[in-house]
This record gives C-alpha cells, sequence and structure tokens, in this order.
C-alpha cells in the first residue's frame, strides 16, 4: 500500500471535519449583517466613493458571553498596493446591536488610508475589478481600547487582538467601470 493510499481515510475525515466546523458557524454563533447587501454580494453605490459615500447599516447577534465592548475594522485586501484600510471604529458599547449610518461618528473613528478620519467607501481603480471589502466586528473583554486621537485602522485591529473574545465578519463586493 502506498503512503498515500494509506492517508487518505485520514485526510476525508479531516476535510469533512472541516466543513461541519464551517457549517455550524455558519448557521450560528456571532454573526455581521447588513440591510444594505447580503454577504459577499455587491455593496451599493451610495456607500462608496461614486456615490454618498457614507457607512452601510450594520447589525449583529449572539456576541460572545462576557463581551464588553465592539471594535470595528473595514478593509480591502484586493488594493493594488496591499491591503486598504476604509475604516475603523472602537469603544462601542456591549450592548448594541448595530450601527446606523448616522450613529458611526458616535464611536471614536480611526484614520483611514484615504487619510481622513472615519468612514471611507469602496473606491477601487476603475477597471481594475470587483474588490472585496471586510467588514470586521471584534467582540471585545474589555469597556474601553485607550487609543488616541489619529490612531490607524491597522492600529485598531491591533488593540483589538489583544482582548478579542469573538469575531464575525460580513464581506461585500464593489467594482467601478
Amino acid at each position: 500500500m502506498t503512503t498515500s493510499a494509506r492517508f487518505a481515510p485520514a485526510l476525508m475525515l479531516l476535510v469533512l471535519a472541516g466543513c461541519g466546523e464551517r457549517e455550524e458557524t455558519a448557521m450560528g454563533g456571532f454573526m455581521l449583517r447588513s440591510t444594505a447587501f447580503d454577504d459577499g454580494q455587491t455593496i451599493p453605490r451610495e456607500y462608496s466613493c461614486e456615490g454618498a459615500d457614507s457607512a452601510p447599516p450594520l447589525g449583529w447577534a449572539d456576541p460572545p458571553q462576557g463581551t464588553k465592548s465592539f471594535a470595528l475594522v473595514v478593509d480591502d485586501p484586493d488594493a493594488p498596493n496591499g491591503t486598504f484600510r476604509h475604516w475603523g471604529a472602537w469603544n462601542i458599547p456591549g450592548g448594541s446591536h448595530g450601527i446606523e449610518p448616522n450613529q458611526a461618528g458616535q464611536f471614536p473613528q480611526a484614520v483611514n488610508d484615504f487619510g481622513k478620519e472615519g468612514y471611507g467607501g469602496p473606491c477601487p481603480p476603475p477597471g481594475h475589478g470587483a474588490h472585496r471589502y471586510r467588514f470586521k466586528l471584534f467582540a471585545l473583554d474589555t469597556d474601553r481600547l485607550d487609543l488616541p486621537p489619529g490612531t490607524r485602522v491597522d492600529q485598531v485591529e491591533k488593540a483589538a487582538a489583544d482582548h478579542l473574545l469573538g469575531r464575525a465578519e460580513l464581506v461585500g463586493t464593489y467594482e467601478r467601470k
């Protein structure tokens, strides 16, 4: 019997175990959603640089037990020069279940890669194809991240990692023709 044939059953069990794990995560637990777009779907123009450039409504459910606050990061891993960070917010109260566009400024906002504080919508180079935008919500074990004004989005994500209880993600796409 060849080595690969000997390990095939074990490999198959690992693959099947991974599938079940993925199903469980998708069916329950900490989830992030938007009424503006579904996971994996196109982000409406109004939430982009070609529209009103306002943050889409976001809602979440079933954060991990012990969550005291949330941090949010939005990035584009498909940007031509590496990951481009569009938004960072922190110290979102643990009892919150979402953010409406008019609420985005109620929490501390990071400086995005456009060089401005707050939300900067999808704005890939024209003709570059569809980009993915990852909305990442971090459930934290602390009431506050003590970050100073001028904090960058990547610094929010690093600070959140030190207090992480759970993470939920929503991915939207956007393309400029």
